[in-house]
């Protein structure tokens, strides 16, 4: 399975699926718009770790939905069009883009580029064993903190672990002996009713960062963080 997802915006048919196909070897996880009116729908709904973006597009062009992509992440866009000018490159990157390659493209050259983005840009994130990142919230393990990018939080001992153990096991449900057992590693006696108080506080926290649902009860089981 990829590490990582990567969205095409390409409204010829043929390139769209040329490119698909040449990731796919590499292993990524890849998708193309097919609603041109709503592709910050799509960016939104399959949260990519890089888009491929054309220019010239239907209803908007290229610089318009760079502009409104880079509102809510940072993740790369590498422009990929036939209008290789030196204005457009420029207003490419000017507009948020990371990369400009141009068409006609040889496919060596374009899964180069791209295996390059994607190691400088989240390879070194990887490689960072004192964060754990799930869903734009970062568990600090060297101070003991939640973050955003717009705000962090202090975590008591024990919320830190079972932060820790949640987010190790994201897109997976632990079972709340599974948490007990976790929690009495320390010195603390942990019963079910205080695994319910550190919870409860955690996801306070959460609330005050502009995070809700992000810890999902299962009912007679335990709890889960969705992918």
């Amino acid at each position: 399975m990829s590490l990582h997802k990567i969205l095409i915006v390409e409204d010829d048919e043929i390139i769209a699926q040329t490119e698909k196909s040449a990731l796919e070897q590499w292993n990524y996880q890849v998708e193309c718009v097919e609603d041109f009116k709503n592709i910050l729908d799509k960016v939104k709904e399959y949260k990519p770790d890089l888009i491929l973006l054309d220019i010239g597009l239907p209803f908007y062009n290229g610089f318009y939905w760079c502009r409104q992509i880079r509102t809510f992440t940072k993740n790369p866009i590498v422009f990929v069009s036939s209008a290789d000018d030196n204005m457009n490159i420029v207003m490419a990157m000017e507009m948020g883009g990371d990369d400009f390659i141009s068409k006609p493209f040889d496919l060596d050259v374009l899964t180069a580029k791209i295996n390059a983005i994607i190691r400088r840009n989240f390879s070194y994130k990887e490689e960072k064993s004192d964060t754990i990142i799930v869903k734009d919230v970062v568990l600090n393990k060297s101070d003991g903190t939640i973050q955003t990018a717009d705000d962090k939080c202090e975590l008591t001992k024990n919320e830190f672990k079972i932060m820790q153990l949640l987010m190790e096991n994201a897109g997976s449900i632990v079972s709340r002996d599974d948490i007990m057992m976790k929690l009495w590693e320390g010195d603390d006696f942990i019963d079910d009713n205080t695994l319910t108080v550190n919870i409860t506080r955690i996801r306070k926290k959460l609330k005050t960062m502009g995070i809700d649902d992000y810890i999902i009860t299962k009912k007679g089981i335990g709890y889960i963080i969705e992918k």
